[in-house]
């Protein structure tokens, strides 16, 4: 919940450390205030004629933007009402570099069914992105207008020139494209709100601003296919995004492209009330090179922009090496080449030049990777192995008889390796919410249509079904949307037949049918018991269960596989009318000493005569490998030119916090930055003097946290300019 105050955010000006920084002439600022935001305008344009107030948030925020001189925008300060601060955080959009086909795939009519009957006719959706090329002819139709926040004017067209974007473009489409394509909602309001920039950047106060001009627009539904890596539910734009959804608005939100690791999912896919979007695969051909003599298969992940990978026939595999160097023997052939040095489009022009057929690049480090490449100038199919099958391969390619055979296998619904992966720290819950079709995924772009994958894609997916539910039920605010969905949801399993894990799916993939017509809400659906320990080893969990079907429903819940350490007390059998609703308790009593510390997840089961519910269920025993610190930055002082601040995120307090300075050619110890004891978790800021900082550089900043006589070290590496 948000204060009567709001969240201040150093903006664009701040210099950001991982890509450099130069100061500038002018800063911007969002400012927190207690009170009356207009009569802090008042009191600003009165007293500081120099500064400009850029905008006021009185919806999702309480405060101002405000632009100036640095030595200006310390006189802030001394305004009472001004509270608080935040560090800014650069927003990308989540892209990883036929027309659509993942919208017919979940809209498929079934035999004997009939079409659904809805639209999204009536209803508004806000995409906040790097805008919308309102022109095209698929979305025409159904553009009504929005705002820009990077120019601050009534036009949020994609960036056409420097740094084109065309990332908001798509995510309209799948939305509610009415053309050649059709999105999910083909009837629904379009209208953009361009928070991100030229190259798809932008930053907390654009995508604040943002989320302000949508609520205050009446928007029904907000898309946000954007993200930051900070795993927290209390950074600013997941408290505003939480406030939206409270004002009325369905907000549905990236999860984000850093996976398979755990703890990935950043802000503001960690806001409590937004729906969170994992990716799946759609319907997908998949080639597959297989050697039968050594019962050898690898699966093939065409790059971004490549053309088809269509070879029928066998072909000789040579090795490449990492295609910096004349390739004399590659006419026919399969050219196999390792990541790194040359950019990827220049190694596959390089192997095209040489006559070969086809381009394989196996990454230079562990598992997988996505890449992109120029397809204006490579005709030729190329596409990305994993590091440890680009060794086999490698040693396969010595032999003159190693020949390559294509098949083509069928794959449905698995879980994308790039999707991030929750739970969120602090609060210890469960993300994603939901998976939708993200690999791929066909879709508008300025001057035609364009295949990008990304949890980006998955989202408008999910904000398109929000849309067809509002359609359907007018009355049912964004609680009762986001729980159709969730409930109705079909838990996915792997390729073993195993159920992917509740912090890689949430409750699974959308169905859209169920959630337009659910016959029982679950609410809340995810069983989040957050932290347990020796004083804390019992939880109940109340869960509102409401017969929405026109027959009684008689429920049962499945006790779990039995585990030692780890007691369920599940509700009896009972039933309810249609209509009726009932609230029951789910307990869980660990016993510590037979479990591991960690992240304990799994599955109950809860059953009708005709339907199965899987309910995922979290608890955290004691602690585990969450990050102890995250978004460290650090930037020249808005307030005095020789001082330089730095801020990062706590997930929790922590006993004593350490920041020093290595060499990042040799490792060795440069300085130590920074020395605090008792920490309070959230945002941490503070200054240190230019003279720590000496000649600036590039450096790894090692942050060492101690906590409960455990110590933990993250590396980052920055990059400090002084002039």
């Amino acid at each position: 919940m948000l204060r009567n105050s709001t969240i201040l955010i150093i903006t664009t000006f701040i210099f950001l450390v991982t890509s450099g920084f130069e100061k500038e002439k002018e800063a911007t600022w969002i400012i927190e205030v207690d009170g009356n935001p207009y009569q802090v305008r008042k009191e600003i344009e009165q007293n500081l004629p120099r500064m400009e107030v850029l905008t006021v948030y009185d919806t999702v925020l309480n405060g101002l933007a405000v632009k100036g001189p640095p030595d200006k925008v310390e006189q802030l300060s001394e305004i009472d009402a001004i509270v608080n601060r935040h560090p800014v955080q650069t927003y990308h959009a989540t892209k990883i570099e036929n027309i659509n086909q993942s919208v017919p795939f979940l809209k498929e009519v079934q035999r004997g069914n009939a079409p659904i009957p809805y639209t999204g006719k009536g209803v508004k959706v806000g995409v906040i992105d790097t805008g919308i090329d309102y022109t095209h002819p698929d979305l025409i139709k159904n553009y009504k207008g929005g705002f820009d926040v990077v120019d601050f004017d009534e036009d949020p067209m994609e960036t056409t020139e420097n740094g084109a974007t065309s990332h908001g473009t798509h995510v309209a489409g799948i939305i509610a494209a009415d053309g050649k394509m059709k999105g999910i909602a083909p009837d629904a309001s379009l209208y953009g709100y361009r928070a991100l920039g030229p190259g798809g950047a932008g930053t907390s106060v654009q995508v604040i601003a943002a989320i302000e001009e949508a609520v205050k627009d009446g928007m029904d539904v907000i898309n946000l296919s954007l993200g930051n890596e900070v795993n927290g539910p209390d950074w600013p734009t997941s408290v505003a995004v939480d406030t939206a959804v409270k004002l009325g608005v369905t907000v549905v939100v990236a999860a984000g492209n850093t996976g398979p690791d755990t703890w990935t999912v950043g802000s503001p896919a960690t806001s409590t009330e937004a729906i969170t979007v994992g990716a799946s695969t759609p319907p997908m051909k998949v080639p597959i090179i297989k050697d039968s003599f050594h019962d050898k298969e690898i699966p093939l992940i065409p790059m971004i922009g490549s053309s088809e990978w269509e070879l029928e026939k066998r072909y000789r595999l040579v090795d490449g090496g990492i295609g910096d160097k004349p390739l004399n023997n590659a006419r026919g052939k399969i050219v196999l080449m390792k990541r790194g040095k040359v950019p990827f489009t220049d190694k596959a022009m390089l192997a095209e030049a040489a006559g070969a057929e086809a381009v394989i690049i196996y990454n230079n480090e562990k598992g997988e990777f996505r890449g992109a490449i120029d397809g204006s100038s490579v005709s030729i199919p190329v596409v990305a192995v994993s590091k440890e099958d680009g060794k086999w391969l490698s040693e396969k390619s010595k032999s003159a008889n190693q020949w390559l055979t294509t098949e083509y296998r069928k794959e449905v619904d698995h879980l994308a390796a790039f999707s991030s992966r929750g739970p969120v720290t602090s609060n210890w819950t469960i993300k994603p919410d939901i998976l939708a079709p993200g690999v791929a995924i066909d879709s508008t772009v300025p001057g035609g249509y364009q295949e990008l994958q990304g949890t980006s894609m998955a989202a408008p997916h999910i904000a398109g079904i929000a849309a067809l539910l509002k359609e359907a039920h007018p009355d049912w605010e964004p609680e009762d949307i986001k729980t159709a969905i969730l409930s109705t949801a079909e838990p996915l399993v792997d390729e073993a037949g195993e159920l992917y894990m509740p912090t890689e799916q949430g409750m699974g993939k959308v169905d859209i049918k169920s959630a337009l017509k659910p016959a029982v809400k679950i609410r809340p659906s995810k069983l989040n018991f957050g932290r347990f320990n020796t004083n804390f080893p019992k939880k109940t969990l109340p869960i509102s269960i409401k017969n929405t079907s026109d027959t009684k429903q008689t429920l049962s819940f499945e006790q779990p596989k039995h585990k030692q350490g780890m007691q369920w007390i599940l509700p009896e059998s009972f039933t309810l009318a249609p209509g009726e609703k009932k609230t029951v308790k789910i307990r869980l009593h660990v016993q510590p000493v037979f479990l591991e510390k960690g992240l304990h997840q799994g599955w109950i089961k809860m059953k009708s005569i005709d339907q199965t519910f899987e309910l995922p269920y979290l608890f955290m025993l004691e602690t585990s490998d969450y990050p102890r610190a995250m978004g460290f930055e650090i930037t020249a002082s808005q307030f005095d030119q020789t001082d330089y601040q730095y801020r990062f995120y706590l997930p929790e307090d922590s006993e004593y916090v350490k920041i020093d300075l290595y060499n990042p050619d040799t490792l060795t110890h440069v300085k130590k930055l920074v020395e605090l004891e008792e920490v309070k978790e959230g945002v941490v800021e503070g200054e240190v003097n230019e003279k720590l900082i000496n000649n600036g550089g590039r450096f790894i900043a090692v942050i060492t946290i101690q906590n409960d006589k455990n110590h933990y070290s993250y590396g980052t590496p920055v990059e400090i300019y002084v002039d």
